[in-house]
């Protein structure tokens, strides 16, 4: 495993991270593809095993059960010190008011949840899920520093908001001397690259670590479009995301494959592999629900793409709507 600084911090990361988003009570919770707690510690076993020491999940997830089943494998099977865990805030199953969006007070109360159910003193990385139309950025920015300062927060991060937005937070936690992000979690893969106009060219020069999740497309870059796995067939956010763009996107699946033929590798080798050599990406997001997604995932570290083989990868991207940040009227805080 190769291991990187998280942007201009200090934080050793492995080159790829693994997202929890899958680990859930399928039945009960929010994912009818989720796996249940048995197996998702199988997979964080094989992370571990493989060299992963980044960790990615949420509030959200599950309803708390992906943080459940995070906190008491990594408990049971690595050193803390040597993890660095991620978690999110701003989504909550609740409706109810002051629990959801980013305000001091729902801030302070769900990191205090996320703990709980994480079974850990502190996060490594808190990540702010959205940009919360309906609290000023400098409360939140002002309870993100406040968490530092209390030890509950090592850094912070932002995920999946436009750049003028992004660049508004930054600069009002320098206007008043306090923690700014160190990491942008954003949509990122080759069927999405709107994120190369605006924010990786703004990561890029601020020196912010870049950590896409769905860098394989919800699986759809690593096979045919159709497919009959459970998550293919009851992922509806997925299909929200791609659906609509399917016959601009199969040109490039279609040459994903070619350059997997032409290599000798699977699928997900070349689409990781294409992540992995802009400079701007940190550590992918990979949603592992089988140990063996993260078996074929780390083999992409050693596929080295040459110049003419991301040009060719490239070459039939048009323009897409815009997948991932909130707009004024998209401010439904229990989704």
């Amino acid at each position: 495993m190769d291991y990187v600084k998280l942007g201009h911090t200090g934080l050793d990361v492995s080159r790829l991270c693994l997202g929890t988003m899958g680990f859930g009570n399928a039945s009960t919770g929010m994912f009818p593809w989720a796996v249940g707690e048995e197996q998702s510690e199988r997979v964080i076993k094989q992370a571990l095993d493989l060299g992963i020491n980044f960790f990615d999940t949420a509030n959200i997830y599950s309803h708390g059960d992906s943080e459940r089943f995070v906190g008491r494998a990594l408990k049971k099977l690595a050193n803390r010190d040597e993890i660095v865990l991620a978690t999110k805030v701003f989504f909550t199953s609740e409706k109810a008011p002051n629990v959801a969006g980013l305000s001091r007070k729902a801030i302070f109360s769900q990191i205090d949840r996320s703990l709980k159910r994480l079974q850990t003193d502190y996060v490594d990385l808190y990540v702010i899920h959205r940009w919360d139309y309906n609290t000023p950025i400098e409360e939140t920015m002002s309870a993100l520093i406040d968490l530092v300062k209390s030890g509950k927060v090592r850094y912070i991060g932002a995920s999946a908001m436009f750049a003028w937005q992004f660049e508004k937070a930054q600069a009002v936690a320098e206007q008043h001397g306090w923690t700014k992000f160190v990491s942008m979690q954003n949509h990122l893969n080759l069927l999405y690259r709107e994120e190369e106009r605006e924010m990786l060219p703004l990561c890029a020069d601020q020196g912010i670590a870049v950590t896409p999740y769905s860098p394989l497309a919800s699986g759809r870059l690593t096979r045919d479009w159709a497919g009959d796995t459970k998550r293919y067939a009851t992922d509806d956010v997925a299909r929200s995301k791609y659906d609509e763009s399917q016959s601009l996107d199969m040109p490039i699946i279609q040459r994903v494959g070619e350059l997997a033929k032409k290599y000798g590798v699977d699928r997900i080798q070349i689409a990781l592999a294409w992540l992995l050599q802009e400079p701007t990406v940190t550590a992918p997001i990979i949603g592992a629900t089988k140990p063996e997604h993260l078996q074929g995932a780390v083999k992409a570290l050693d596929v080295h793409l040459t110049a003419a083989d991301v040009q060719y990868l490239e070459d039939p991207y048009r323009p897409h709507e815009v997948v991932g940040p909130f707009t004024a009227s998209q401010t439904d805080y229990q989704r």
